[in-house]
């Protein structure tokens, strides 16, 4: 064989090797493209399955219905659920959320006074309802449980009904005031309350959407939280030194001048 030919078929070799090489890398560039591939429709899967987890049990909110007051319902819009007489020289403007730690701390510290002194005929009590523990913890409960008690107050029960619910308040992580069942069931502990016109307002979320409302006007009135408590517009519930006694004596002054 010549020298020539043996050059030839090195030469050719050679380049078979070369061309090998390139198409393994070219199969190995493809496995990798295939397999990163198929990390990121994983990936993207588990992402889309982990915003549905999250927002699961998260309160939809937005209730398409009409807005429908509870009895009696005063302020402007019909946003709030009076307590107490028209006539009295103080007014206490509480916003509340069922689902809220805080307001059942408030509620249970100042109910004794609060309640003398509507009695007296001296304080008006005006509710709020707000439902920022549902938007901040998931859930419905802030709201169905503000439904119902609006549903009460239709009844005329709003305040034992209000204070029972909070004295059965869930941990705050915990959505019980979702469940109908319970609403309903706590009424039975309410004289008179637990009517075949009740159950049906809770269960249809007939004040649903008044609720709704409610809430954005907390949200577009620049408090800090619930509970806000204000006494004749002034915030009282930021004042470190206020107590029950101190509320009724600022009360009974006013009610004297």
């Amino acid at each position: 064989m010549s020298e020539k030919n043996r050059d030839g078929k090195r030469t050719a070799r050679e380049r078979l090797a070369v061309e090998r090489e390139k198409q393994k890398s070219a199969d190995k560039r493809r496995r990798v493209l295939i397999v990163g591939a198929s990390v990121v429709c994983v990936l993207g899967l588990a992402a889309v399955i982990g915003v549905v987890a999250a927002n699961a049990g998260k309160d939809k909110g937005g209730s398409a219905g009409p807005v429908v007051a509870p009895s009696g319902a005063q302020g402007e819009d019909s946003l709030a659920i009076p307590v107490g007489e028209r006539s009295a020289k103080s007014t206490l403007t509480v916003w509340e959320d069922f689902r809220c730690p805080a307001c059942k701390s408030f509620e249970t510290n100042y109910r004794q006074a609060i309640h003398e002194l509507t009695a007296a005929g001296s304080l008006k009590v005006e509710y709020h309802l707000a439902t920022i523990i549902d938007g901040n913890m998931g859930g419905s409960g802030s709201r169905k449980a503000a439904n119902a008690a609006a549903c009460a107050q239709d009844a005329g029960k709003f305040t034992p009904y209000h204070d029972l619910l909070y004295d059965n308040q869930p941990p705050e992580t915990d959505d019980a005031f979702a469940d109908n069942a319970k609403l309903i069931d706590l009424a039975g502990k309410v004289d008179g309350l637990d009517t075949p016109a009740f159950r049906t307002c809770v269960q249809d979320g007939t004040h649903d959407t008044w609720v709704d409302k409610s809430n954005q006007a907390f949200a577009g009135g620049g408090f800090g939280g619930t509970p806000t408590v204000l006494l004749n517009g002034t915030n009282i519930y930021q004042d470190q030194s206020m107590t029950p006694a101190k509320l009724k004596q600022m009360v009974e002054e006013a009610a004297k001048s």
